[in-house]
């Protein structure tokens, strides 16, 4: 199997100058998630990237842990953080089940986009659940392909060998939700943002 931190830092670069494609629906996606930050919060973002979202959402919390799998990313991300004087963000290379993550240390866990990248989705969410304080949010963005045609199932087939796209899961939103209230979640807020390809916002709180 290939390795995604690999994929990930080969293309890091090229992504972090690549401009956000529909930012409209970007800056709603912030706007809905600053409704549930507080100045208090000491967040954990997954899969951060080169580090935009969470320097954006910096100045609504206490602290943000932003990490992801890869090196790259996180160099990038650090690089901006310097650049733009945000004092508050910490960047990590690691993944979800790093050991250094404390159970119950977070008021709340993002995941923007990274849900469906993952191998094991539904012990993904319950390792969020574990690291989250009780009553504490679970704010993610997951595409849902099996929403879509099945012409993009099948360009990810074709694309994935040769070293296009990353290894992806063909969620529904129902199929999602599922997993999240099965895990001892409630479900507060959802929205599709936006709706092609069709990614399903959710926020849900540890019960």
């Amino acid at each position: 199997m290939r390795d995604p931190a690999e994929f990930w830092n080969k293309g890091a670069d090229k992504y972090s100058k690549r401009p956000v494609k529909d930012m409209e629906n970007y800056t709603k996606t912030l706007d809905c998630t600053r409704k549930h930050l507080s100045a208090r919060d000491n967040v954990l973002e997954v899969g951060c990237g080169t580090g935009t979202t969470a320097l954006l959402l910096a100045s609504s919390v206490n602290q943000i842990t932003a990490s992801d799998i890869s090196s790259r990313m996180i160099e990038i991300a650090r690089e901006k953080a310097v650049t733009r004087e945000v004092e508050n963000v910490r960047f990590d290379r690691a993944t979800l089940f790093d050991e250094d993550l404390a159970k119950g240390s977070f008021d709340v866990v993002m995941g923007f986009n990274v849900l469906h990248l993952l191998e094991d989705i539904p012990g993904a969410v319950h390792r969020v659940h574990e690291l989250l304080k009780p009553g504490g949010l679970f704010i993610s963005k997951t595409i849902c392909l099996a929403e879509q045609s099945r012409l993009w199932s099948l360009l990810l087939a074709v694309m994935k060998p040769l070293g296009f796209a990353p290894d992806v899961q063909c969620l529904k939103v129902a199929e999602l939700e599922d997993i999240i209230t099965r895990t001892n979640f409630e479900i507060i807020e959802t929205g599709l943002h936006p709706a092609s390809p069709p990614s399903r916002f959710i926020v849900a709180r540890k019960s």
